[in-house]
């Protein structure tokens, strides 16, 4: 299997979370939970998952110091 640059991965994440923040703070901005998903989808793509939350669980276990390649 391949594996996602730990790089992308972080920084997909911090996207994520930024974006988490403007979701929650503009919950009726249609362009920003287009986006919020669309980030969420990408996650899932990069850690071979189907749920976002499992997706999030992976990544920050994959981008973890120490965690095996």
């Amino acid at each position: 299997m391949l594996l996602p640059d730990r790089n992308t991965v972080e920084r997909l994440l911090r996207h994520y979370r930024t974006q988490e923040r403007t979701v929650l703070s503009s919950p009726c901005d249609l362009s920003v939970r287009r986006r919020f998903e669309d980030t969420a989808y990408t996650l899932c793509v990069l850690m071979g998952v189907r749920s976002t939350p499992e997706a999030l669980r992976a990544a920050e276990r994959y981008v973890a110091p120490g965690s095996p390649l």
